[in-house]
């Protein structure tokens, strides 16, 4: 399974907390965080994360494109929503193409909770469920 985590400037800390709280979760997947995100965690929590350019230099982009060609299947994007964004189309497209793509998307901790221990009981089977689906032609 393969993890993005990005999150703005004032939601970082709680990224980074978040991410020492299931460490242990985290370390079983393969991680992918826009720039510094992923370097902030990577110091607090010696997890292994494939690091993109920051977001607003072209790592929100480079992110969406792996949405795109099937290769992240959960998002965490600890978003700032009293912040207006210089990227913000960017985040748009971001956010829309995990609507268009199906990919599960956490844009706040309680939700990220939820998502992230959903896969730690095993119950975050989306992708078998929809290309069961697809086989059986019922996704036309």
């Amino acid at each position: 399974m393969n993890i993005a985590l990005i999150a703005h400037d004032k939601k970082k800390d709680d990224l980074v907390n978040f991410a020492i709280a299931y460490k242990h979760i985290f370390t079983k997947y393969n991680l992918f965080a826009t720039g510094t995100t992923g370097q902030r965690i990577m110091d607090e929590t010696g997890l292994s994360i494939t690091r993109m350019m920051s977001g607003p230099l072209g790592g929100d982009q480079q992110i969406g494109s792996m949405i795109a060609t099937g290769e992240l299947d959960l998002i965490l994007f600890f978003r700032d929503p009293l912040t207006a964004q210089p990227h913000e189309p960017d985040v748009s497209a971001l956010l829309r193409l995990c609507d268009v793509y199906g990919i599960p998307l956490a844009t706040n901790i309680a939700t990220a909770e939820l998502l992230v221990l959903a896969i730690e009981k095993g119950y975050f089977s989306w992708r078998d469920t929809a290309d069961k689906y697809k086989t059986k032609g019922l996704n036309s």
